[in-house]
């Protein structure tokens, strides 16, 4: 049982067999399959935390583009224990696949933070959300014409809204747009009503 445990493909690798699959149906050329089955960037980086109590935490965090075949990516942001590289990959192909099937405009994305949110104080969470919106700044990863994000699991409105002020404070003097770099926020930061939740929305904390 072990062995056959082992031997399973990983939630990347199942999402690009049945990419496999499903490509054997289409008159699509093998060269352009490749090109949408690969993610186009993918980043690691780590984000240092001083808790409460003093002591410095550092995070692993991620941020997956899967396709800039339209711009901007749009994927959400997941707090999660278990969030790793090979699945935010996963799940940002999975993003471009559902927008082009519905044909919304927009490359998947999908990021994420290796923490388990209900450990953590608000405003742990706080500086946790503000330090990966700036790193991904840095990087040129973020942007309403480049990336914007949405809650996920583990994440909810009040982050975005974190989210929202981290950029607006850092790019707001040189991006018009600002308040345009996430979606589901809350509405005093230029959100829209409509549906509160997100995959596995962490609401109930706040």
């Amino acid at each position: 049982m072990e062995k056959d445990i082992e031997q399973e493909p990983n939630f990347l690798q199942q999402v690009q067999l049945y990419f496999d699959e499903s490509a054997k149906r289409t008159n699509v050329r093998p060269d352009m399959l490749n090109i949408m089955k690969n993610c186009c960037a993918i980043m690691t980086f780590q984000i240092p935390l001083k808790r409460d109590n003093g002591t410095i935490e550092v995070l692993t965090a991620y941020r997956a583009h899967h396709s800039y075949h339209q711009s901007p990516c749009k994927g959400g942001i997941r707090f999660a224990p278990n969030v790793d590289m090979q699945e935010v990959e996963a799940l940002a192909a999975l993003m471009t696949f559902k927008l082009a099937v519905v044909d919304v405009p927009y490359g998947g994305a999908k990021g994420g933070v290796c923490i388990d949110p209900k450990n953590y104080s608000e405003a742990e969470l706080e500086q946790v959300t503000k330090k990966y919106t700036i790193e991904l700044v840095k990087r040129g990863f973020i942007g309403p014409a480049i990336d914007v994000p949405a809650p996920d699991m583990g994440t909810g409105a009040k982050m975005m809204g974190w989210l929202t002020n981290a950029y607006k404070e850092t790019m707001g003097m040189k991006d018009i747009d600002a308040l345009a770099i996430c979606t589901g926020k809350p509405l005093i930061l230029g959100g829209i009503n409509g549906r509160a939740e997100a995959t596995g929305s962490f609401f109930s904390l706040f």
